[in-house]
C-alpha cells in the first residue's frame, strides 16, 4: 500500500525554510526571469494580506503591515525554501485593489501590471485571493475573480478575519462564498478560512501550497526529513526597480 503524503508536514517544512525579498516590479517589462513555481496573493486593500504572508512564513516583517491601505504598489517577489537561484518557490505579493484614495492614474497602472503578469507568467501556479470574511465577496472582489477567469489562471479563495466572526456567521459566509464560486471556471473549489491573529487555517494553507507543488511534479526528492521538494536551480537577479 502506498503511503499517503503528509502535506501538512511538508508545508510546515517548506515554510520553516529561508524566505527573503528578491525583486520588485512596477511594470511587466520589469518582471524577474522565469524560475521556480510562483504563487501570488491578491486582495483588496486592508484585507490582511501582509499579516497573512507574515503568519504563513513565521515572520513578523517579511511583508510590511500598515494601517494605511494601498501601501503595496508593485509586485513583490520573495524566494522561499532556499537562497535566490536555488529557491523551491516564489511568493508574490500583488498590489491591493479597491482603495478609493489612490489616484485613477495609479490604479490604472496597477491594473495593467496585474493583467500583464496574470496573462503572461508561465511559472504562475496559483493565485490566492484574500477576501474579508466579515464582508464576503463584494463587487470589487468579483472584478478580480473575473480577471482571473478571463486570464485562465487557477485561483483559490482565502477568507480572512476568522477570529472576528461567530461560528454561525462563519458558516454563512463560507456557504455564500462557495455559491459565488460555483460557476467560475478557474476557481479551485476548496475555501480556506484563516486568522493571522490566532493562526486558524494557516497550517491548512501551507499544506495546500505543498500539495500544489507536489502536483506540479516536485515531490519525493530527497528524504522526508529534508522535505519532498528539490530546489529549483535557476539564475535570478535580486533587484528593485529604478
Amino acid at each position: 500500500m502506498t503511503e499517503e503524503p503528509d502535506f501538512l508536514e511538508d508545508g510546515r517544512i517548506l515554510f520553516a525554510g529561508p524566505c527573503e525579498f528578491i525583486f520588485a516590479s512596477v511594470k511587466a517589462s520589469d518582471l524577474p526571469p522565469l524560475g521556480p513555481p510562483e504563487i501570488a496573493f491578491a486582495g483588496r486593500s486592508n484585507v490582511g494580506k501582509s499579516s497573512l504572508l507574515n503568519a504563513l512564513t513565521n515572520r513578523k516583517t517579511l511583508a510590511r503591515v500598515s494601517h494605511t491601505p494601498g501601501r503595496t504598489q508593485q509586485l513583490n517577489f520573495f524566494a522561499l525554501g532556499g537562497s535566490p537561484g536555488a529557491e523551491r518557490l516564489r511568493l508574490v505579493d500583488m498590489p491591493g485593489y479597491g482603495y478609493a484614495a489612490v489616484g485613477k492614474e495609479k490604479v490604472a497602472s496597477w491594473g495593467v501590471l496585474m493583467r500583464d503578469y496574470l496573462r503572461g507568467r508561465a511559472s504562475l501556479a496559483r493565485v490566492f485571493v484574500l477576501i474579508d470574511g466579515r464582508r464576503g465577496v463584494k463587487p470589487v472582489d468579483a472584478e478580480m475573480l473575473d480577471l482571473l477567469d478571463q486570464s485562465a489562471v487557477s485561483y483559490q479563495v482565502i477568507l480572512t478575519k476568522h477570529d472576528e466572526l461567530k461560528p454561525a456567521a462563519r458558516a454563512e459566509v463560507m456557504a455564500a462564498t462557495a455559491e459565488a464560486l460555483s460557476k467560475r471556471p478557474a476557481a479551485f473549489p476548496e475555501i480556506i478560512f484563516t486568522s493571522s491573529h490566532t493562526g486558524e487555517g494557516i497550517e491548512t494553507l501551507r499544506g495546500a501550497v505543498a500539495k500544489l507543488l507536489a502536483e506540479r511534479g516536485l515531490e519525493h526528492e530527497g528524504t522526508k526529513g529534508l522535505g519532498r521538494f528539490a530546489p529549483f536551480r535557476a539564475s535570478s537577479t535580486v533587484r528593485t526597480p529604478k
